[in-house]
């Protein structure tokens, strides 16, 4: 799908940004390093066995599975936890985020045809602000609006998209959401906007 497959009807596009506009692994890996990095130097570990350890967690067993095996394989103090959370909140990444090409290019095309765009995401609010301060948004960032639903509550519930059309006095049928968690396609629902899986347009 391209941007010219789109109703252009459509005034308004809502995205997530997580594994939507940007790998979230890019985000995730490179905290992994800098935490390995810092066990490296307080307890004499080494790093890539850490970064290999918690990247192969990540993707057999996911996220909130890391801290805990890499605690029980090497004994770590609790008190480890609050950095690896720290880490994951506040991390100055060593390389920029990118955004997947395909997503890239419909975000150009979506501001050279004069519309909205907003990101609305779920998840730790200074997690997320952090995250997106560090994105290589090619100039696009001043065109982005960008919504925390858990300050509100975290999709699917579909108050922060209400808040959203009354800030921007839209319509339902002037908004387009691209997402490709269930939390999103039932907000999308509840709210009776279209909806569309991000990986439709991702040439992955």
């Amino acid at each position: 799908m391209k941007y010219t497959d789109i109703d252009a009807r459509k005034q308004a596009f809502i995205f997530e940004l997580d594994n939507v506009l940007y790998p979230e692994k890019d985000y995730l890996y490179q905290v992994y390093y800098l935490f390995a990095g810092f066990l490296e130097y307080t307890e004499l570990l080494e790093a890539k066995v850490l970064v290999n350890l918690m990247v192969k967690t990540f993707e057999e067993e996911g996220s909130d599975a890391v801290f805990d095996k890499v605690q029980e394989k090497f004994k770590l103090d609790e008190k480890y936890r609050f950095n690896f959370e720290h880490l994951h909140k506040n991390a100055q990444l060593p390389l920029k985020l990118l955004l997947y090409d395909d997503m890239l290019k419909l975000l150009q095309e979506i501001v050279v045809d004069r519309k909205k765009i907003f990101i609305v995401t779920n998840g730790n609010p200074e997690q997320q602000l952090n995250k997106l301060k560090q994105v290589e948004w090619h100039g696009l960032e001043k065109y982005l609006v960008c919504y925390f639903a858990d300050e509100i509550k975290p999709k699917p519930d579909p108050d922060i998209i209400y808040k959203l059309m009354d800030d921007h006095k839209l319509q339902r049928r002037d908004i387009l959401m691209f997402g490709n968690e269930q939390a999103d396609v039932l907000c999308a629902e509840a709210c009776g906007i279209d909806f569309i899986y991000a990986e439709e347009l991702l040439s992955l």
